[in-house]
């Protein structure tokens, strides 16, 4: 498993019957989590401290309890790079901490290079973006969402990022990539993290077991002869690390590396799984 180990303003306090408890810098959430299917937690003293709740709805979707009022957002860090979180109507906080393990990753490999280009797809509010930037790249970030490209460009200005280069664009990341091939630009870094299921800005649908080969396939030939990462990531369940290995390895041609991507739980010691990743290796 990768595991994000290195994180000081975030923890996964414990975990039990369905359900998260962490810590967000000063803010203590509690979040539903569908990987905990054992019953008890390992410290329940703990969890008295949620300053906030996410309520499950049997309908779907869900509403939080805030137990304290809490800032409209707040500013956490990893290492050099600053996030705005918040939490969102959908029970996410606009960051996903374990991903933190490929912004490791992407900063070694960057600081490689001079000014390496680097594509990030689904970009969401630029975990990966920030990563690749304090590496010393120009990124290229596209996102379907207008929303959380305003949060990414709000994310790079807090990390004092705004003197690197990076491109925004508000687009369908398959649209986007025909577009670039045809362009003839090419990037030595490419990172794409689907959702398992999405729409783009013309309502388009995605659905990540229909689409994810096509699209790494169609991707291909926007990287630089000398390439230095290819990173897929997947929250899909049922979707295994091999079968992203095996994606990359047979739609790149190239050998690969795949895991789980967890988080270290701090009552119990153990690591909580949060999807998977994989790596080209080239």
């Amino acid at each position: 498993m990768f595991v994000s180990e290195n994180w000081k303003d975030y923890e996964v306090l414990d975990t039990a019957a369905g359900e998260k408890l962490e810590r967000w810098g000063n803010v203590i959430l509690r979040r539903p989590d569908p990987q905990v299917i054992w019953k008890e937690p390992y410290d329940k003293s703990i969890w008295k401290r949620a300053d906030g709740f996410y309520h499950r709805s049997r309908s779907g979707g869900g509403k939080w309890e805030f137990f304290k009022k809490l800032p409209d957002r707040w500013t956490i860090s990893y290492k050099n790079l600053k996030f705005y979180v918040r939490p969102t109507g959908f029970k996410h906080t606009g960051l996903f901490p374990e991903q933190a393990v490929n912004w490791d990753y992407i900063m070694e490999k960057t600081s490689g290079r001079k000014n390496p280009k680097v594509l990030n797809l689904f970009a969401y509010t630029g975990g990966a973006t920030l990563a690749a930037a304090a590496g010393g790249a120009d990124v290229v970030h596209v996102d379907a969402s207008k929303g959380m490209v305003s949060w990414a460009k709000e994310n790079v200005a807090l990390s004092s990022l705004s003197d690197r280069y990076v491109r925004f664009i508000v687009d369908d990341c398959e649209k986007f990539v025909k577009r670039e091939i045809k362009r003839g630009h090419f990037y030595d870094g490419i990172i794409m993290d689907p959702p398992s299921y999405g729409r783009g800005p013309g309502g388009e649908m995605w659905k990540m077991e229909d689409k994810i080969y096509d699209l790494v396939k169609s991707t291909a030939p926007l990287l630089t002869d000398n390439p230095l990462f290819f990173i897929i990531n997947s929250y899909t369940t049922g979707l295994q690390p091999t079968v992203i290995k095996n994606i990359i390895t047979l739609a790149l041609g190239c050998r690969a590396e795949a895991d789980e991507i967890g988080l270290p739980v701090t009552s119990s010691g153990i690591c909580l799984p949060c999807g998977a990743t994989g790596r080209a290796i080239f």
